[in-house]
């Protein structure tokens, strides 16, 4: 459950954006929030928010932006296009966050999003992409030489674009997180998505990797435990999943991990025994394992859960 929006995001605080209010003394200071109240709001109501934050806030200001509310955000896609009709002016944007929405608003694997590739392709100088989101989410394979951080958080994430991620360019990239999900929410990565991905040839900058909120969390360490890109890791992210002590087993098995300086496994379901195994097999490595939770039975019947779902 999401239950708060991001109060800063790439450094600066977010700024809600509204029509009429004075302007910050340095407008480029803020992330500027650009939502609409409503949350039924018809498509013009948000369009004609950024036309009017377009023609308040200077376009050489314009550093950040975070996307709220723009109107039955359960059912009409995001409007990508707003934002890549602004590119031409917004020539110093650096961040976005697409659907920074909470769970009393919509549901994260409610939200419906678009194909993004066109953002990335007006943008060349964007440094920090964050998604919120899964439903309806694409992405064609880029090369995008100024992205520093993605980010996808979903209760649910296509397989294609997880596969399209791993097939781009992105030589600058250092910071990479994926939410994978559940099937009963519409995640569909598996090994065969992740292999573009975890071969890592066009991520040489990759230092911090995400593959978290899985419910295959050990079919995911058995295919990193030898992947090729785990070797130019300093933080490696299996968090908010399904982890069990077959998983760590499997990731244990593989390649060392001793070089990495975090290995962050919140959220997990790994017996006392197998945590002290991985402390002790690590040594030097900050080995992150709070949040441990127990199966839940039902009808006789065990069933463990991610950290994010509907």
């Amino acid at each position: 459950m999401i239950s708060s929006h991001a109060s800063s995001f790439a450094g600066l605080p977010v700024r809600l954006f509204t029509p009429g209010e004075p302007l910050p003394e340095d407008p480029s200071a803020v992330a500027w929030r650009l939502e609409v109240e409503e949350f039924e709001a018809e498509p013009e109501e948000f369009a004609d928010l950024v036309a009017t934050f377009r023609t308040t806030v200077p376009a050489e200001a314009v550093r950040a932006v975070v996307v709220g509310e723009w109107g039955s955000a359960y059912e009409r896609a995001l409007p990508v296009e707003l934002l890549v009709d602004a590119a031409t002016e917004w020539t110093g944007l650096r961040a976005i966050f697409l659907a920074d929405l909470v769970s009393e608003q919509c549901e994260i694997s409610w939200l419906t999003l678009a194909d993004i590739t066109p953002l990335l392709t007006a943008y060349p100088a964007l440094e920090t992409l964050w998604v919120r989101g899964g439903n309806e989410l694409m992405l064609s394979p880029v090369r995008h030489d100024g992205l520093r951080e993605l980010r996808f958080e979903s209760g649910g994430l296509p397989g294609p674009l997880v596969q399209a991620v791993g097939e781009s360019q992105l030589p600058a990239l250092e910071r990479l997180v994926f939410w994978l999900g559940r099937t009963d929410y519409g995640a569909s990565t598996g090994p065969e998505q992740l292999a573009p991905l975890l071969a890592g040839g066009g991520l040489p900058a990759l230092r911090h990797l995400g593959l978290c909120n899985s419910e295959i969390a050990n079919v995911v360490a058995r295919t990193v435990a030898d992947a090729p890109v785990v070797a130019r890791l300093e933080v490696l992210d299996l968090s908010m999943g399904v982890l069990t002590d077959d998983g760590l087993d499997a990731l244990l098995a593989g390649q060392s991990l001793t070089h990495l300086r975090r290995l962050d496994l919140t959220h997990h379901f790994l017996s006392d025994e197998a945590q002290q195994r991985v402390v002790a097999a690590l040594p030097g490595v900050d080995v992150d394992l709070s949040d441990a939770r127990k199966v839940e039975v039902y009808s006789g019947r065990e069933y463990r859960f991610t950290a994010v779902g509907e």
